[in-house]
């Protein structure tokens, strides 16, 4: 623990200076080791969410199924994640984090086993959605437990090798289900999400300390206790619904033109191959840089006028991709992410400076309305692009945009 009056005292007595040295390297030696576990975790639990996007037109193929249906294999992971992300968040209020990290590990690689063995479509979809059930006990609780063990000043530095890991876990789910199927066959892609996820359990279980806390243990419980009514409250102020609903809208753009991107790619005029295609994906890295520096543009010009530009920008993106040159879908993409995580990172930038507490409870609805977002998105998208291919996919997410720009706008005026 850091005691600032014996730091005061080692200054004032050089013998002690030895002994400080080294607690400060220990200190941040265990610092080092956590970010390393948890973004190793995160990254492996996310890596399991898009693995089969860029192979969407191969499982079609194989499975003889409609796009919709194969694109449930995506939107039921997204979908379980959206039904147990609060039950996993009032689980972390209540028993260590230990066994809720084994059992999460535990039932994601399982999920992956079956995913890899599978013939029949329904199956995987449904193991899919095993997965998604699951994932928010590697992320979520790992997100509560970092909230509860870690003082402020190291909690802002864990919390950025977080979100990181959001990004490198979707990106390499992407490039691990792309890569991979070319050589070998898809079904590997699993079996090495599989062991990933199980030896960074092990890693995160073996690294994270026990909490021994017990007031805050007994405070984190009543605060728990009164969690429904929390959530109801948050649910219903004005000021936060719409932010709410800018991660929902945010997600629900986003995430299709993402998955059905392969379709648009391997068809005329394009005609790229699954390697090219997932090559593609390699723009989605830029969502590390951006969410910093759309912190500093809000914090600069307001979170109004940040969402607003966002909005632009978005919109820009989806203009370009209706282009049929590879020049323009690079553009576009790129201006894709650069709109969407700007909206995202103002967004809850936004929420939490709303907020003097309950901050956890209000971020946990955020993160349910985003994913609930993704899920719709993805399935109606997928009948858009049924019924009017690829310019339907783009101009059904653009009738979205202005639920990000009316918040942006009232933002702007308060």
């Amino acid at each position: 623990m850091f005691k600032p009056k014996f730091f005061i005292y080692s200054f004032l007595n050089p013998a002690c200076k030895t002994r400080t040295i080294y607690l400060i390297r220990s200190m941040d030696k265990n610092i080092l080791r956590l970010e390393l576990a948890v973004c190793a975790l995160v990254t492996a639990a996310f890596t399991n969410i898009y693995i089969t996007q860029p192979i969407l037109p191969v499982l079609e193929t194989e499975f003889q199924v409609t796009t919709v249906h194969v694109s449930f294999t995506v939107s039921f992971v997204i979908l379980g994640i959206v039904i147990s992300n609060l039950f996993f968040g009032y689980l972390s209020d209540r028993i260590a984090i230990h066994p809720i990290l084994l059992a999460g590990g535990c039932m994601v690689a399982a999920g992956g086993v079956v995913c890899s063995l599978t013939h029949d479509v329904n199956v995987l979809i449904g193991a899919r959605f095993v997965q998604g059930l699951f994932i928010p006990a590697l992320t979520t609780s790992l997100a509560a437990w970092l909230a509860k063990n870690l003082p402020q000043e190291k909690l802002s530095v864990v919390m950025g090798t977080y979100v990181a890991a959001t990004v490198l876990g979707g990106l390499g789910g992407r490039l691990l289900g792309g890569w991979i199927h070319p050589p070998l066959h898809w079904r590997y892609a699993f079996w090495s999400a599989a062991v990933l996820i199980v030896v960074t359990t092990l890693v995160a279980v073996a690294v994270l300390p026990q909490s021994n806390n017990e007031s805050k243990q007994e405070s984190d419980r009543a605060g728990a206790a009164s969690s429904d009514m929390g959530f109801v409250r948050l649910l219903t102020r004005p000021d936060l619904f719409p932010i709410y609903l800018c991660g929902a809208a945010g997600l629900l753009m986003f995430s299709p033109i993402f998955n059905y991107l392969p379709y648009r790619l391997s068809g005329a005029p394009f005609g790229f191959s699954t390697q090219m295609i997932t090559l593609v994906y390699l723009v989605y890295i830029l969502g590390i840089f951006l969410g910093p520096v759309s912190g500093k543009i809000s914090q600069r010009f307001g979170g109004g006028n940040t969402m607003i530009l966002g909005c632009a920008v978005l919109a820009i993106s989806l203009g370009l991709l209706l282009v049929p040159a590879v020049w323009a879908v690079i553009a576009g993409l790129l201006s894709l992410c650069a709109g969407f995580f700007t909206i995202h990172a103002t967004a809850v930038g936004l929420l939490n400076r709303k907020l003097s507490h309950s901050q956890g409870r209000a971020n946990a609805l955020y993160v349910l309305f985003y994913y609930a977002g993704g899920w719709i998105g993805i399935t109606l998208a997928g009948f858009c692009l049924e019924a009017w291919g690829w310019p339907g996919v783009v101009i059904g997410v653009a009738a979205f945009l202005f639920v990000p720009l009316i918040t942006g706008l009232r933002e702007r005026r308060r």
